[in-house]
């Protein structure tokens, strides 16, 4: 399928590593001008050819200097990912979670995409473009998840809906991602959160993994990659996807089983 993306200019969120990263090497593929956006630029983010761009995007500080410098590297914003968000150390139960982490959930949940989207949108109104925002199927399953995070994720899809209506009109189509388990580093580090529940379980990383596949019941048997989240993404912002707007598209392997 041709997206007819070529010579279009995007900026990706959270683009250092994990699904960003996979979306900044499928849109350059496709021949998008990417400026790619991390608090820290992976060398892996440096090789993909993006224009990278060093913010931290929980303030608005940081999202006002990536959106400027967006705007002079590439001369306008068509498409736009809001990717950036964190909640791999969020805490799990209500009483536990204190102000501070809820404020800092809904700063890189949610205000970021507030901030990048209403300083993108002049030009993308402009240019007739389009939005993704990355959300996550937590808040379709309440219960034993982090509370905070799954609050800020299911802002961010109503966020989506909203900005689709408002500015559907003016051509601008907005729809949302809802991953379920990705196969990104934060599920292979050694030292990170993953492996320390899984040594807490006695049990290797690979096979807490594994075990975090089966209790959530994935009809495939297996994580999504993050090139398939990626490639849901360049369709949802070609002309392929014309006429989709306003949608939360589920991409979990079939974790999800209402209707």
């Amino acid at each position: 399928m041709n997206l007819n993306l070529t010579a279009k200019t995007a900026v990706v969120t959270g683009a250092s590593r994990g699904i960003g990263l996979a979306t900044v090497r499928t849109l350059i593929d496709e021949g998008v001008c990417v400026v790619g956006a991390a608090r820290t630029i992976t060398p892996e983010l440096q090789q993909t050819g993006a224009y990278a761009v060093s913010a931290d995007l929980s303030t608005a500080e940081g999202v006002s200097a990536l959106i400027d410098t967006a705007l002079a590297e590439l001369g306008g914003i068509d498409l736009l990912v809001n990717n950036v968000g964190g909640g791999d150390k969020a805490t799990v139960g209500f009483l536990d979670v204190d102000d501070s982490e809820w404020t800092s959930m809904f700063d890189i949940n949610v205000l970021a995409t507030v901030r990048a989207t209403r300083a993108a949108l002049p030009s993308l109104i402009e240019r007739r473009g389009a939005i993704v925002n990355v959300s996550s199927i937590v808040p379709l399953m309440p219960g034993g998840l982090p509370v905070a995070f799954a609050s800020a994720k299911a802002a961010l899809t109503a966020l989506g809906k909203s900005l689709s209506e408002e500015f559907g009109p003016r051509g601008v189509r907005v729809n949302t991602i809802s991953p379920g388990l990705v196969r990104t580093s934060v599920y292979q580090d050694p030292n990170g959160q993953v492996s320390q529940w899984a040594a807490a379980a006695g049990m290797s990383l690979d096979e807490f993994v594994q075990q975090m596949v089966k209790a959530q019941n994935v009809t495939t048997g297996r994580m999504t990659e993050p090139e398939e989240v990626a490639a849901l993404i360049a369709f949802l912002l070609s002309e392929a996807a014309g006429n989709i707007t306003g949608v939360n598209y589920v991409i979990d392997g079939g974790a999800i089983k209402t209707v």
